[in-house]
């Protein structure tokens, strides 16, 4: 077939034959007396043809297709009429008044027709067919879903999943039908006449008498698989009727009792346990005997997904996976390749969590490395590289390096990425691990495959400090020929941060300079930037005076941002002061955050009086802005497929600021409040996730104004929520004074809204906490069950939400701050200390969490996490953007058994802002002031 299209593409035939314009002039072969058969299939070919390759038609030329196209309706060629079907079924969505031809289609259905047009008619009857229809063909297609002949209840299954998102109330009834369809029990045929036959369905009975074909009776159970499906579709909501079904359709313990013949039917009750044991751990034991006795099962394809399910389980136990890398095992010995790459690739996934477990298919493993199939051989020697010892190392690096050019470059990345994790494990091995990567870092390869190199070199840089000196080496004579320029940039930053830091720093210079000499701007500027480091951390003031000679010469390159750096880090080497900013700083400002500042400063006329207030700002370490702009390793994301969809990523604290801020700037009421300060970045919830009426609150602080967000959601299906308010009542002297409500005009069922509150702050120098009684006021409505509207109606009702609290640490962002110089630069200052008892803490660790999630600051300096279980200082750090300036917070603790954790709590502000530590008193558990 490609042959064919592309010989036709070649003589210029195709773009002809296939043109839309010719097709819809051809059209008039329908209308011919008499009809050619053949001329009509042909035509209907090409045009589903360009529907399937995306081309797409005008309403009119559909709907002038489609009518045309049913007037070969009462033609007796089989061929021809099945054509229609898929003319008409893939046209129905474009043409206009396709309901019309209903009464055709029903009357393929009768049951005199003939069995080979029914199973058609079926699917595009579900087509054709107005929502509001189906409870009229709901006799039909009950009947249909039980019928002995697998292709009409096939077709039934199929066309009730199109007809579910628009009738799920109708569909929900063929509940019943659909068991029956899974069970395997066969009806009486709705159609008369002994319709059995094979998957594609057999021929009527009148067919039979006329060419005296027998029907063959189906082996494929194809029935089960959409009959299950369907079943799910309409109990996906009720948790415990899917378990209940798992369990009746799954066979017991052993498998050997299920009513399932038909392999992909088991594999779909599989992924339908794993999601079950995923949303309820619960029901872990029970499904997993399901799982262990479908192992047994004699169906590899079951077998394999059974496997797949048990090794990707939540918290297994190496006893749990005894059987199953038992099953994969056996398949590693298959001659059958499929086997072999699922076995490999589950085993691979598997490895990252239990080494020990997989490490007893090694043998087998190490025979799959000289496979035919590279992409087995791939996964094999990756698992092998987890599951290995230290004294396999070399072997398996020779036996890598044979056929690393005979793979793909996604496969060369899997195998980086596991030597990268391997030279972590055993760093005694790096000689032989870093002079294979630079061997593969001067082979051919694309961009992805380079970088997964560079970044394994840049980790054994990092963790491995005899490796350094050798991969820098390696490095430097990478971007000597290096076409990528991000790598390039990326080398020459490291080189800037780490070179000056080595014993030789000087033979470094050479390699940077020649980067200014034969590149392009962009990596000269990196190399300018490098350079600047090397100067400016020089020990030796002869290498520092080279280093500005250099610089000099730069002065005179052709591109503005080379010379503008040149001449900034000039300025830089000579002045200490300016280096420790410019260059030795070791925070920078969030850039998403700066952006999302910029950009409501730029909007907001009033804000054009101040200057940029760049102290708001929260800042990160150069560290952590590495790790968010990193991509994640291969290694952590290669895996099987799942049942699971892939996850988008979350967005980042500053892209959600940023989503709030537009969203309340479109809020006419808040205009005259300035522009949104701060907003808290998880939203608190006041309900329980199960509840009817479902409410979280956002906080956003503006000037002289704090608004809370109440996000509402109704789960009921069949009620409207109307004139829906949240009342908030604070705490007596919390300094807040209500501004006004928004509230929701209507909610519908299962849908969300939003409410806003808004308080106005009394003091706006302090910061005002307090406690909010908050309850949920609406008027509900039930809806009529067959139209959908609600009642005219309605009575009030309210809904108890639980307290929300307005802390201090509500007004804090974490920043990153350099603890000791800071908290020296401000000793002498404003400063508060005071002492808590925290009898309930087991742990110094317990305390270091309990505190920082209290104070929502940012532990600074790896202070996180004690290094000694009796004493510990945790060093914190935030900012104030409501108010302006910063905090830095030293807590000195000390741990006793039988006493509990002593906090000495000292805090610092600086750049202005009454701060009182009375605020932080209340919120920690089991605090006693000393």
């Amino acid at each position: 077939m490609a042959l064919l299209i592309k010989k036709e593409d070649e003589s210029g035939l195709s773009s002809y034959y296939n043109n839309k314009t010719t097709i819809i002039q051809e059209a008039r072969v329908f209308n011919e007396s008499p009809i050619s058969p053949r001329k009509c299939r042909a035509l209907l070919t090409r045009v589903v043809y360009l529907l399937y390759v995306g081309e797409t038609f005008g309403t009119q030329e559909a709907t002038e297709l489609f009518f045309g196209t049913t007037k070969l309706f009462q033609h007796k060629d089989s061929a021809l009429r099945q054509m229609v079907y898929l003319a008409i079924k893939e046209l129905a969505t474009t043409a206009e008044d396709v309901i019309m031809v209903t009464s055709s289609i029903m009357k393929d259905m009768q049951p005199n027709s003939e069995v080979i047009y029914r199973s058609n008619a079926i699917r595009a009857l579900c087509r054709i067919i107005d929502p509001s229809m189906a409870q009229g063909i709901e006799r039909f297609f009950k009947a249909a879903i039980v019928d002995r002949n697998p292709s009409i209840s096939s077709a039934a299954l199929v066309s009730s999943y199109h007809l579910f998102p628009d009738a799920k109330d109708v569909v929900k009834r063929w509940s019943n039908e659909a068991q029956e369809a899974v069970s395997g029990k066969s009806a009486g045929s709705f159609f008369g006449g002994n319709s059995g036959g094979g998957y594609l369905g057999g021929w009527g009975s009148q067919a039979q008498a006329q060419s005296g074909y027998q029907a063959i009776p189906s082996t494929s159970y194809i029935t089960q698989y959409h009959a299950l499906g369907l079943l799910y579709l309409i109990r996906q909501q009720d948790r415990m009727a899917v378990t209940k079904m798992i369990q009746q359709l799954g066979g017991g313990k052993s498998g050997s009792g299920t009513t399932l013949k038909n392999p992909m039917a088991l594999c779909m009750l599989i992924r339908y346990a794993a999601k079950v044991m995923e949303e309820d751990p619960n029901v872990q034991r029970q499904m997993l005997e399901l799982l262990e006795g479908w192992l047994r099962h004699k169906s590899d394809m079951v077998n394999l997904e059974a496997a797949r399910v048990i090794c990707e389980m939540k918290n297994v136990s190496p006893a749990q996976l005894t059987r199953a890398i038992a099953v994969l095992q056996l398949f590693l010995s298959s001659p059958k390749s499929t086997l072999k790459f699922a076995a490999t690739r589950t085993l691979a996934s598997l490895a990252l969590t239990h080494p020990a477990s997989v490490a007893s298919c090694n043998i087998e493993l190490e025979n799959l490395i000289s496979d035919p199939n590279r992409s087995v051989a791939t996964y094999a020697i990756t698992t092998l590289l987890k599951t290995g010892n230290e004294a396999s190392v070399d072997r398996l690096m020779k036996q890598i390096t044979g056929f690393m050019s005979e793979i793909s470059d996604e496969f060369k990345v899997i195998i980086v990425d596991a030597i990268r994790s391997l030279c972590l494990k055993f760093p005694a091995k790096h000689a032989s691990m870093l002079g294979f990567l630079s061997g593969v870092l001067r082979d051919e390869g694309g961009y992805d495959f380079k970088r997964a190199v560079v970044e394994a070199i840049f980790d054994m840089i990092k963790f491995i400090s005899d490796a350094k000196e050798q991969a820098l080496s390696h490095l430097c004579e990478f971007i000597e020929d290096c076409e990528f320029t991000k790598l390039s940039v990326r080398i020459l930053h490291l080189l800037g941060m780490e070179g000056p830091k080595s014993s030789q720093p000087a033979k470094y210079i050479r390699y940077i300079y020649n980067r200014v000499v034969l590149e392009n701007a962009t990596v000269r500027s990196a190399a300018v930037a490098s350079l600047a480091k090397f100067g400016v951390d020089a020990q030796d003031s002869a290498l520092q005076k080279r280093i500005s000679v250099l610089l000099n010469r730069c002065l005179d390159d052709v591109d503005d941002e080379v010379r503008d750096r040149a001449a900034m880090y000039l300025k830089v080497v000579k002045e200490p002061e300016l280096a420790n900013v410019y260059v030795k700083e070791e925070s920078i400002p969030s850039l998403a955050a700066l952006e999302s500042k910029l950009v409501v400063y730029v909007n907001e006329p009033e804000a054009a009086e101040q200057p940029f207030d760049f102290a708001s700002i929260p800042r990160v370490s150069r560290a952590q802005a590495v790790s968010e702009a990193a991509r994640p390793s291969t290694l952590d994301t290669m895996s099987a497929p799942t049942t699971k969809k892939s996850a988008t990523p979350p967005p980042t604290a500053a892209e959600t600021q940023s989503a709030y801020a537009q969203q309340l700037t479109e809020v006419p009421e808040f205009a005259s409040f300035g522009p949104v300060l701060y907003s808290s970045s998880k939203p608190t919830p006041l309900t329980e996730s199960e509840t009817e009426y479902q409410v979280s609150c956002v906080k956003h602080f503006f000037k002289d104004h704090i608004v809370f967000q109440l996000n509402v959601s109704n789960t009921l299906a069949d009620s409207v929520l109307e004139q829906v308010a949240v009342v908030m009542q604070p705490s007596t002297d919390s300094g807040l004074t209500e501004d006004f409500i928004i509230q929701l005009e209507s909610l519908s069922p299962s849908s969300s809204g939003v409410i806003y509150v808004s308080f106005t702050r009394d003091r706006p120098e302090e910061y005002a906490t307090a406690s909010f009684q908050c309850v949920l006021k609406f008027v509900s409505k039930e809806c009529d069950p067959s139209t959908g509207e609600p009642e005219e109606e309605g009575y009030p009702d309210e809904y108890e939400l639980e307290e929300l609290e307005l802390a201090a640490s509500d007004y804090i962002v974490p920043t990153y701050a350099t603890f000791s110089s800071e908290w020296d630069r401000l000793r002498g200052g404003a400063s508060a200390t005071e002492t808590f008892a925290l009898s309930g803490m087991e742990s110094l660790k317990a305390a270091c969490d309990s505190i920082i999630e209290i104070l929502n600051m940012e532990p600074l300096g790896g202070s996180e996490v004690p290094t000694s279980s009796s004493v510990h200082t945790l060093q914190l750090s935030g900012l104030l953007p409501v108010g302006g300036g910063r905090v830095l917070v030293r807590s000195r603790m000390t741990y006793s058994r039988g006493q509990g954790v002593t906090l000495e709590l000292g805090v610092q502000p600086c750049g202005g802002g009454h701060w009182r530590l009375e605020a932080w008193r209340d919120p920690f558990p089991c605090s006693v002031d000393t």
